[in-house]
């Protein structure tokens, strides 16, 4: 469901995964800087609290996979503030696995989520985001940069890659439109990812720890850091920027 409209806004933004971590600080980081947002996910209890105390945020509840969400989704963005200048390519789904024993269901649901819902959405947005010049932000992975590999998480990450050369192939074609689109490709980022994957909190505080001491910052990266670059890459000081994957992952990938 919608909220009511609300007074106009400087910007409108849509922000799928808008129920926590990077998601939601990313529509609180909008929000705070005057904007309206729209915030999906599949479970409206966490979009209402990403909206709580945030008058300009709105929330859809809908399933991004399913056939008739990006008409849904872009539709109600564009009832509620008449205009669509940034799509935030944000919601994922990851699993681990590896081969041979591949949960073949899993796997579907990653690239369903990961690749194929962004790329239905994005499409049915075009003719909104060249209306207003807008901007694609795609949230990537820096797992996948580079010639890496990630044993046990190969789906996701091959979805991601995916992502990454979408972003620079779609800022080619869509630049006659006056629509610019990136990427931002965050290191390890603490937004309890991994008890909603099926790890227990024992395991995912072991590998926050791991990940902490590998990357070259010392530490991993917080929903609110990764969010403070979403909003830099929109800005009109960056209109000469297109087709970039950006690591925000305090040097992981070099290591």
């Amino acid at each position: 469901m919608t909220t009511p409209h609300a007074a106009t806004t400087q910007q409108a933004v849509l922000i799928t995964g808008g129920g926590g971590g990077i998601g939601r600080a990313a529509a609180h980081a909008f929000a705070e800087a005057g904007a309206g947002v729209l915030v999906v996910g599949r479970t409206e209890s966490s979009l209402i609290e990403t909206a709580k105390d945030h008058e300009t945020i709105r929330v859809l509840a809908a399933d991004i996979t399913d056939t008739d969400a990006p008409e849904l989704i872009v539709d109600a963005a564009l009832r509620e503030f008449g205009r669509l200048d940034v799509l935030v390519n944000n919601a994922a789904a990851l699993g681990f696995g590896t081969l041979p024993g591949l949960d073949i269901g899993q796997a579907t649901t990653q690239l369903n989520t990961n690749l194929l819902a962004p790329i239905r959405l994005t499409a049915h947005a075009v003719p909104a985001l060249e209306a207003a010049h807008g901007t694609v932000v795609n949230i990537s992975s820096a797992g996948s940069l580079g010639s890496r590999s990630w044993p046990g998480n190969g789906v996701y990450g091959a979805a991601k890659v995916a992502l990454d050369f979408l972003t620079r192939t779609w800022a080619v074609e869509l630049a006659p439109r006056g629509i610019r689109v990136v990427a931002l490709a965050p290191g390890v980022t603490d937004t309890d990812f991994g008890p909603r994957a099926g790890m227990t909190d024992e395991q995912y505080q072991g590998l926050l720890r791991q990940m902490a001491a590998q990357a070259p910052a010392g530490r991993v990266g917080t929903p609110e850091e990764v969010a403070w670059w979403i909003t830099q890459l929109v800005r009109p000081e960056a209109g000469y920027v297109t087709g970039t994957v950006l690591a925000v992952d305090g040097g992981l990938s070099l290591t």
